[in-house]
This record gives C-alpha cells, structure tokens and sequence, in this order.
C-alpha cells in the first residue's frame, strides 16, 4: 500500500517551512565590517566636504543589510527579496559604494 500524498500547502503552493541555508561567511563579514567601521568612524557616510553622502550611505546600507541577511542563512522565498538580500547583491551594494566614492 503507498502512502497518501501530503496536502498541499494552504500559502498558494509555496514550501511550508522558510528556505534555510547554510553561514555565508563573506556576507557576513562584510556587514560585520561595515556595521563595525561605520559605528566607529561615522564619516564613512559623509562627502568630502563633511555632508552626509546620502547616496553611499544607501549602497553600504544596502550591502550591510543583504551581507547580514544572506550571511547568517536565510534566503527568501520570494525572488525579488531573495535577490535584494543575496550574496551578489551584497557585493553589488560594495560596488556602488566604491563608485560613488570614488566621485566619478
């Protein structure tokens, strides 16, 4: 005799359990950083006249938030968050950065 099939789950086809995964340590130590030095050394986030740079401010906020989210495990189940807050966005939030900081 085979088993019963399991019921379909009642959130419109999507998994019943939140996808999980494992520490994504460059993520992580990214944010870490970034959390880190911009505690620390708060002018991070300022232009070279001394103004907030609200423009970087938002690209290492970007990468400190997808490098905690992606580094302690969790991906989203939808794709857009799951993009928003993966490794690569991570990486692309730095990049802004350094762009933008660079003042080209």
């Amino acid at each position: 005799m085979t088993p019963a099939p399991a019921p379909a789950p009642a959130s419109g086809g999507l998994p019943a359990a939140p996808v999980a995964s494992r520490v994504h340590v460059p993520s992580l130590l990214a944010a870490l950083a970034i959390m880190l030095v911009g505690s620390v050394y708060p002018l991070l986030f300022a232009n070279a006249s001394g103004q907030a740079d609200h423009g970087l401010a938002m690209a290492l906020f970007w990468a400190m938030s997808a490098g905690l989210v992606r580094g302690v495990g969790f991906v989203p189940r939808w794709f857009g968050w799951r993009w928003l807050f993966s490794g690569w966005a991570c990486a692309a939030g730095l990049l802004l950065a350094a762009w933008l900081r660079s003042g080209v």
